[in-house]
């Protein structure tokens, strides 16, 4: 049985291959991300062909950012597909707004804190405020919550500090930025592996180029959620 807490990031380049790749996953895997990346290459068509005709759960990842009632009107349209995760922009109005649009569905909305492949020095060219950038994606996934979201995106290595955050309590933590050991960092500045991400407290693992670059995607999906386990059954005994 797939274990959920691994979702594969389908970033290939249209739904044949997404597919594709799935079907060469099979069981093994049961919930997938599908971003902006695929959005012109039919990404919309395979979420809702991966949910409806293989079971599969669906992180849509969009990084909506907007006014809020054009948030609101862009979550209520993809509500209608039984996706199970959206991501919006932290900002509160944002968080807000997709919680309206998302309300009559069981579609979580997931707040993005910063981007894991943004470091200090990416932030100052951006102008955003000075700070350490954990205390920053601390203080962003406070404002989240507060606003309503269900979870949040944050690097493995601010997991920890978020999860002890008693506005955390019962919301998610999705991390992507996460390599085994030994994988090339490629874009991510903010990393970890899948074992130490699970002990930082994070409830699911976004793992994409390890997988699908892998010369055999099958078993890089058995040692990832084998090194899940692991780190769970270690957590529990410490």
């Amino acid at each position: 049985m797939a274990d959920d807490r691994l979702i594969v990031a389908l970033d290939v380049p249209n739904a044949l291959a997404g597919l594709k790749l799935v079907q060469l996953l099979g069981d093994s895997v049961g919930f997938y991300k599908i971003g902006l990346g695929m959005l012109t290459g039919g990404g919309l068509a395979l979420a809702n062909e991966l949910k409806q005709e293989h079971g599969k759960r669906i992180f849509l990842d969009m990084k909506l950012f907007d006014i809020g009632a054009t948030i609101e009107a862009a979550v209520r349209g993809l509500a209608q597909f039984d996706l199970d995760f959206l991501t919006v922009h932290g900002d509160p109005h944002v968080v807000r707004a997709a919680k309206e649009g998302a309300a009559d569905s069981d579609m979580k909305i997931l707040a993005v804190t910063i981007l894991t492949s943004l470091d200090r020095a990416d932030l100052d060219m951006s102008m955003i405020t000075a700070g350490n950038v954990t205390d920053l994606v601390q203080a962003r996934a406070v404002k989240a919550f507060e606003a309503g979201a269900d979870g949040v995106i944050a690097s493995p290595q601010e997991a920890a500090v978020i999860r002890r955050l008693s506005a955390a309590q019962d919301r998610l933590i999705v991390t992507p930025g996460v390599r085994p050991m030994g994988d090339d960092f490629g874009d991510q500045k903010r990393v970890a592996t899948p074992g130490n991400a699970i002990k930082n407290g994070a409830d699911h693992l976004v793992i994409g180029r390890p997988i699908w670059k892998a010369a055999d995607p099958v078993t890089a999906v058995k040692k990832i959620v084998s090194e899940i386990s692991h780190a769970e059954s270690d957590s529990e005994r410490s």
